[in-house]
């Protein structure tokens, strides 16, 4: 038991290792030329990293929102099965709510990614 766990656990280390040291020879195509400056790719870095800072908050709270949501409509119609119908159309409806915080995060992500209102601050020149 405890053997197969750990042949499994050193084979995804191993796969993740050979996927860590082949991704530079894939990325350095699109590499800084030697003039420019490191601001354009420090400011995309940190675009990316806020964009996925966002996405993964917005994800959390959207998931636990639809779970609650989820989990109080089985409650209800566990204890009134009667009322199923009227259950089921405020849990829709909590839901599609709590499914929007993951849609503003998403609008969030893509306006850091691709319009990103502090480009003229930052990349000036």
């Amino acid at each position: 038991m405890l053997g197969r766990f750990v042949k499994r656990l050193l084979t995804v280390f191993a796969a993740m290792v050979a996927w860590l040291l082949s991704s530079p020879s894939v990325f350095a195509a699109e590499a800084i030329p030697a003039g420019d400056s490191y601001t354009k790719a420090l400011f995309a870095v940190g675009a990316m990293i806020g964009a996925g800072f966002a996405m993964g908050v917005g994800a959390i709270g959207a998931g636990l929102g639809i779970g609650t949501a989820a989990s109080g409509a089985c409650q209800a119609v566990g204890r009134n099965p009667g009322v199923q119908g009227k259950i089921m159309m405020t849990m829709l409806i909590g839901m599609a709510m709590a499914e929007s915080i993951a849609i503003y995060a998403l609008v969030i992500a893509l306006v850091l990614l691709f319009a990103n209102p502090y480009t003229k601050y930052f990349l000036v020149g």
